[in-house]
């Protein structure tokens, strides 16, 4: 059972909970009509506004059980041993089953190469996930083999202790050299499928720097550093100031002279304490192909 305190009022239920819920406006719609969301513990309709110091309780979901098969997917392995696994997830592959995705996963392939030997603390869907990585990012994802590894990581990442750095290609010539955005991001309200910045939001800081400009194909290759990892915050971040990634059909018009679908997004590095040796590791992942050919091709403009 979750339990909220209203801190504001005039606005309708379904929108405050799903702001500070994180969860689609649909789903509390229906948690209203199962009568599994109450106001002051009475029954409420989604049209109710709410009113300062209201008590909301959401009555939690319990996971349906879904049993994931270990499916041999080839992936490449950058680090392992007998607490974590650390794996270069390529473009287009998601990280765990979902609507649309029962199988093809990351867990999926990560349960075939560890022999079913995962976390449990993710849940049947999600075994041994700590972060996530969006379906076309690429690059070092941490899947841990055990719980005592994965709750670890789990608070390293909380504690902001875990150094997360990302390369970028960006439409436009960004202007600063480096810089932090600092803008509070959640739910969009005109695209529930969307995040966006908003006052409602929670917390998010990016920093970046300027590796190369490309002035003749109009883009910017960054070094992206986040401080938290809210959903999207990259994309989201990179598009509020003017400057989308380019392939990202969700954040920009995904329109791109090199026809790249899915945005130009790769997770570089990590740097974290190892859950039992207590040693500080950093872990790379190369660009893919794809991304170096066009960063390739934009410096030999430059030289033409």
């Amino acid at each position: 059972m979750q339990e909220l305190n209203v801190d504001e009022k005039d606005k309708r239920i379904d929108s405050y909970i799903a702001e500070k819920v994180d969860i689609s406006r649909v789903i509390v719609q229906r948690l209203i009509d199962e009568e599994k969301i109450l106001v002051n513990g009475k029954k409420t309709k989604a049209s109710y506004k709410i009113k300062l110091n209201d008590k909301i309780t959401i009555e939690e979901e319990k996971p349906k059980e879904t049993k994931i098969i270990a499916q041999d997917i080839p992936i490449e392995v950058l680090y392992e041993d007998n607490d974590i696994i650390v794996v270069n997830k390529p473009k287009g592959m998601v990280v765990h089953p979902a609507n649309g995705n029962p199988d093809g996963t990351l867990v999926n392939a990560v349960l075939a190469k560890c022999k079913g030997t995962l976390s449990g603390i993710g849940g049947v869907i999600r075994p041994g996930i700590v972060h996530r990585l969006d379906k076309d990012t690429t690059g070092v994802i941490i899947v841990a083999k055990n719980d005592k590894a994965h709750i670890n990581l789990s608070e390293q990442i909380k504690n902001h202790k875990v150094e997360k750095t990302y390369i970028a290609l960006v439409r436009g010539i960004v202007k600063e050299n480096e810089a932090k955005i600092n803008m509070p991001i959640g739910r969009s309200q005109k695209d529930r499928k969307k995040m966006a910045v908003t006052k409602s939001g929670k917390e998010a800081i990016t920093n970046f720097k300027v590796l190369k400009r490309f002035p003749k194909s109009n883009c910017t290759l960054l070094e992206v550093k986040i401080e938290t990892g809210r959903t999207h915050q990259i994309r989201v971040h990179l598009s509020e100031i003017g400057y989308p990634i380019i392939g990202d059909a969700v954040y920009s018009n995904g329109k791109n002279e090199w026809n790249i679908q899915g945005q130009c997004l790769h997770a570089k590095s990590l740097k974290f304490t190892h859950p039992t040796s207590n040693k500080q590791i950093k872990i790379e992942a190369p660009l893919p192909k794809y991304l170096e050919e066009i960063i390739e091709q934009s410096e030999k403009r430059e030289i033409e």
